[in-house]
């Protein structure tokens, strides 16, 4: 079945913290990045071996296993929000702290490929929601966090997020790691 035309969401549909994501993927249709990514994060952490997936750039930053343990995270949550929105829940979606989140997680003790595999999973099956959405959907409104957020925002808002991530070990991770 092909997804219906997304269209780019309007600063209506989302909180602006939100934006530093939105503006990384200037593209109109969302579903083909989605799917897209699962590449193009292979390819990036693919030069990143085991021993340099536990490196921290600066006393208290996270791991590079636990970047990639972080987007697994946050790509659960997001598609649980779209999920949820799509399906014209009311009532509000909780935030989440993502420091506390990573506190509590174990990625260190995981191999870097198979958190790199877990996001694939997760990305595969949200890529699946909103291939099957429509029109009416994708422009759905909900609360998360206690901002208003549509499902066509979050869809953007996980791309934009893989590809700040991304930047980011590109920039502060894998320069210092080898």
């Amino acid at each position: 079945m092909r997804s219906v035309e997304t269209g780019r969401p309007t600063a209506a549909e989302y909180a602006p913290h939100f934006e530093k994501y939105l503006v990384l993927v200037p593209e109109h249709e969302i579903v083909p990045v989605l799917e897209g990514q699962k590449q193009e994060v292979a390819r990036a952490l693919s030069i990143i071996s085991e021993a340099q997936a536990g490196y921290r750039y600066a006393e208290g930053k996270w791991s590079i296993r636990q970047v990639v343990g972080h987007l697994v995270d946050t790509e659960r949550i997001f598609g649980y929000r779209a999920l949820c929105v799509a399906r014209g829940e009311q009532g509000p979606l909780p935030g989440f702290d993502e420091n506390q989140y990573v506190v509590n997680a174990r990625f260190d003790s995981i191999p870097l490929g198979e958190l790199i595999r877990e996001l694939e999973i997760v990305r595969e099956g949200n890529v699946g929601l909103f291939r099957h959405l429509g029109a009416e959907e994708w422009g759905r409104v909900g609360t998360a966090n206690g901002k208003a957020v549509s499902v066509r925002a979050l869809a953007f808002v996980m791309a934009g997020h893989v590809r700040h991530h991304l930047g980011i070990v590109a920039e502060r991770y894998v320069p210092l790691a080898r």
